[in-house]
């Protein structure tokens, strides 16, 4: 029952985080700056987890920290400010789409960090591992189409007038180009979040309190890059429109719930696991891109999108093939285990 409650959980965060995308994309679109959006919505959010961690723990004491669990947290809340700070920026630069598509990046990098900090075991001679090997690559290789390569548009693109089609289409050009790069980047840091984080996790199982610490220090980091990049203008201001729902929708949803949610999945069934549903946001992306935001379809996103997916589940074969190798050992060891007893008692008695 615990593996479907994580899996259902995963899933409903894909649906969350593509539902904030687009909300930030229509929000940033209007003027919102993306820089005063981290600080917002992770000040509410941090109210919330304040709020839960208290009656969470006004019974049960939360685990005693330490300096290194703190200093760990603090790791955790710069790449967490990275990636919130990188990844909208991407999204105001090209799409919720592109933000999927890049995000299918995750399960790759993931698999190579986890093999470098040593939390996963390499041996090309297994198929699994070769299975895994595969898809790292052919994953790195569609995520490098989507970016680099538009092709044909499926969907009708908006009119321009005539007179500044060409710069238009340049400036999309190299606006598309960054914005996958800064998302790229932002998918970085998250794989090397989520392999912090079970460094912490395993000698601080407490996920409440982890994700409360750190988005207390990522209001502070957040609000010191704000303060620089916009200063004190306007931009500070909010307008009860697109701004006030796309904040509460990510402080409330993305922020509280579903980091909380990303760190319980991460200590119960490690990091590729989590890092393994993302494929799924490219799929819903796509379609809400298109829908809501009248986002142009183009082959070349198509075809990098089908390319990263095929090289996601060659991952997620390999290692099912490994879980089910641990299984069988288990059996044989418990089966060992129960057999040995009996033949030592048919000795004694003959």
């Amino acid at each position: 029952m615990a593996s479907v409650a994580i899996t259902m959980a995963m899933v409903a965060s894909q649906f969350l985080e593509v539902g904030l995308n687009t909300l930030v994309k229509a929000a940033t679109t209007n003027g919102m700056s993306k820089f005063v959006f981290v600080v917002y919505s992770n000040a509410l959010a941090l109210c919330f987890l304040l709020t839960s961690t208290f009656l969470y723990h006004r019974k049960v004491a939360p685990p005693p920290i330490s300096r290194s669990i703190i200093c760990r947290i603090f790791l955790v809340s710069l790449l967490s400010c990275a990636v919130q700070t990188l990844m909208y920026t991407g999204i105001q630069l090209s799409s919720p789409t592109l933000s999927s598509a890049m995000l299918d990046l995750l399960p790759a990098f993931t698999f190579i960090l986890a093999i470098v900090s040593r939390m996963e075991n390499l041996d090309l001679k297994l198929r699994s591992s070769q299975a895994k090997s595969i898809g790292t690559v052919v994953s790195i290789t569609g995520a490098l189409i989507v970016t680099l390569y538009k092709g044909l548009p499926i969907t009708p693109q908006p009119l321009q007038e005539k007179p500044l089609m060409s710069w238009v289409l340049l400036s999309q050009k190299s606006n598309w180009l960054l914005g996958g790069f800064l998302l790229s980047i932002s998918s970085f840091c998250l794989s090397l979040l989520i392999v912090v984080q079970v460094w912490i996790l395993k000698d601080y199982p407490a996920e409440l309190m982890l994700t409360t610490i750190c988005c207390g220090f990522v209001v502070v980091l957040s609000a010191i890059i704000a303060l620089i990049a916009e200063g004190t203008s306007k931009a500070w201001i909010l307008r009860p429109d697109m701004e006030l729902v796309a904040i509460f929708y990510s402080a409330m949803f993305m922020i509280s719930i579903r980091s909380v949610v990303f760190a319980w999945a991460t200590r119960k069934k490690g990091p590729i696991y989590v890092a393994m549903f993302t494929p799924l946001g490219m799929v819903i992306a796509i379609g809400m891109g298109v829908i809501f935001l009248r986002d142009t379809l183009y082959l070349g996103s198509i075809i990098g999108t089908g390319i990263i997916g095929i090289g996601f589940y060659s991952v997620m074969w390999g290692l099912a093939q490994e879980d089910n190798m641990v299984k069988e050992k288990e059996n044989k060891n418990m089966t060992s285990s129960t057999t040995t007893p009996l033949l030592q008692d048919k000795s004694l008695h003959v």
